[in-house]
């Protein structure tokens, strides 16, 4: 069974992907900061990680960043939730190093769709 790391402040957010996530057959992990997701994603190396940019110790640009230069987590596909959807967004978080993006509020079909693509199923 793959893990995926939801790294989300939002507890509502994160129940409703965590349930998402089970009933399509993941494991999940939870870390409400970027600090605590960063930690996690580097300890537990899970198969993909959702991140949410704004949170409320360092930021996901910032997480993404960390990730990418870490040999642990540069191949950790991650996906970014945001609410983030000015005209350009996309394309910064595509050229950070992220995997795919989605933007908030969530189509729980596009969530499922979007992890298969990005962890190869």
């Amino acid at each position: 069974m793959k893990k995926g790391l939801v790294i989300e402040d939002n507890e509502d957010n994160m129940m409703l992907i965590t349930r998402l996530l089970k009933k399509a057959g993941y494991e999940t992990a939870w870390a409400p900061t970027g600090g605590e997701g960063l930690e996690m994603a580097l300890s537990q190396k899970p198969d993909f990680i959702l991140l949410d940019i704004q949170l409320p110790d360092i930021d996901g640009t910032e997480v993404l960043r960390q990730l990418r230069e870490m040999e642990k987590g540069k191949d950790i596909p991650v996906i970014v939730v945001t609410s983030y959807a000015m005209a350009g967004d996309r394309e910064k978080f595509l050229a950070a190093g992220s995997n795919a993006y989605l933007e908030k509020p969530i189509d729980p079909v596009r969530v499922i769709e979007q992890i298969r693509s990005v962890v190869g199923e």
